[in-house]
């Protein structure tokens, strides 16, 4: 199964969906996380935080994590997680290790 993580260091889940620039994409399976790749983009957030969803950057993030069945985030709005379920996609809410991730 492949996921996606939002980190900024490469080595924690440690930032919100909607700030990410970047999701890290592993295959995890039974004997743990294989990184697979790196996939750039344009953050969902505005920063503005009466900002209305904008479908148009939403749909640039979702491309970024086609194949993917869970993304791991810090935070996520309701917005986002619901559009991202519509697409098969569960946001897990974690904070920490990466390596702390398991497939299960």
């Amino acid at each position: 199964m492949q996921i996606a993580i939002v980190s900024t260091d490469g080595v924690n889940v440690n930032d919100h969906f909607g700030k990410a620039e970047r999701f890290l994409i592993y295959e995890a399976g039974p004997q743990g996380l294989a990184p697979i790749a790196e996939r750039q983009v344009a953050r969902l957030s505005t920063g503005d935080q009466s900002h209305q969803f904008d479908a148009a950057r939403f749909a640039a993030v979702a491309e970024a994590l086609a194949g993917c069945q869970r993304v791991y985030c810090t935070r996520i709005g309701d917005r986002p997680r619901q559009e991202l379920e519509k697409l098969g996609i569960t946001a897990v809410i974690h904070e920490g290790a990466i390596a702390a991730i398991s497939a299960a």
